[in-house]
């Protein structure tokens, strides 16, 4: 296992690994940075990201293959700037690819494209999804074959411009002190997989007593960077804490939540954002993340890499050190 906590791709900058396994083989879709010094705002104009990559691994002995960009800023008509972090999924004999990007009017929206095969090309819908707004997609598709559809990122992500149901750039950037923290969106997907079934809702993640994790805990409330995962019968969101730069954990029996707060999984990484995602491959689990470790600490200049997952006993997930 001489590939873990190492640079899975060295030879472009790449980020927010989504990992995925089709027909048993591991893909993971990754965002791309570009090699450019753009000026850092919370606006996050220096994640200026035109394309996407997917990378293949046979098994976790060798590095990723490049399988090249599958996805366009030019091959999406609604878009106008910031591809960040997407997300694959399989139904009905299609992959479906999910991503965020700027639309005319500068509002993050969720697109989607398809293809007939995980490596693509995949094109993309004229037009985003109907009533999706911010960053950051997570499908899943459950085992009664209702997909779902997680995203939702605050400051640059916009989360917080969409408290009162429409865009609103006057609304405070985020609550604060002692009021409930903003929570990620779900979004039930019809059965095309292109639009959502009824609209997004927040996701509820709460404390050991039940009660909503507040504002001002950033050690714990949700920033950026929603994942979803099922282990026997209980779902895992997961998620960046964003500012504190922590990756935690909360489980819950539904789909669409509450979700208790159980921990951490990932200290902080080299650089200022913290994504992840959590597969079963080979009969293991894994968690993919990426830093900056490549470049030297460049925030928007990253790197994917991949430690091994490990669960306790009573459902928790042991912490990694990155």
């Amino acid at each position: 296992m001489d590939i873990m906590r190492k640079p899975l791709v060295a030879h472009i900058y790449t980020a927010d690994p989504s990992a995925r396994v089709f027909e048993g083989r591991l893909y993971i879709y990754t965002s791309h940075d570009l090699d450019h010094d753009n000026p850092n705002d919370d606006s996050g104009d220096q994640y200026d990201m035109v394309d996407f990559h997917v990378f293949s691994m046979a098994d976790m002995q060798s590095l990723p293959v490049d399988h090249g960009p599958i996805l366009h800023l030019d091959d999406v008509p609604w878009a106008t700037k910031q591809m960040w972090a997407p997300d694959a999924t399989f139904k009905n004999d299609t992959y479906y690819f999910y991503f965020p990007a700027k639309d005319h009017e500068g509002h993050f929206r969720i697109g989607v494209a398809t293809s007939p095969t995980p490596t693509g090309p995949f094109v993309a819908q004229p037009s985003f999804i109907p009533g999706s707004f911010s960053i950051d997609p997570c499908p899943l598709v459950d085992d009664d074959g209702q997909a779902y559809l997680y995203f939702g990122g605050l400051w640059g992500g916009q989360l917080q411009h969409w408290q009162t149901g429409t865009f609103d750039p006057t609304v405070a950037p985020e609550p604060k002190g002692d009021v409930p923290a903003l929570g990620p969106r779900v979004a039930k997907l019809s059965a095309d997989m292109l639009t959502f079934d009824g609209p997004a809702v927040e996701v509820s993640i709460v404390d050991e007593e039940g009660q909503p994790l507040l504002a001002g805990d950033h050690d714990r409330r949700y920033f950026e960077g929603v994942w979803m995962h099922k282990v026997n019968g209980v779902y895992y969101l997961s998620y960046s804490t964003g500012d504190t730069h922590f990756i935690v954990y909360a489980t819950g029996d539904s789909p669409t939540g509450p979700f208790v707060y159980r921990g951490r999984l990932m200290n902080p990484v080299v650089g200022w954002t913290t994504q992840h995602s959590i597969v079963e491959f080979q009969g293991r689990w894994y968690m993919f993340y990426h830093d900056a470790s490549l470049s030297g600490g460049i925030n928007n200049k990253r790197c994917i890499k991949v430690a091994a997952l490990f669960y306790t006993a009573d459902g928790g997930i042991e912490p990694l050190e990155p």
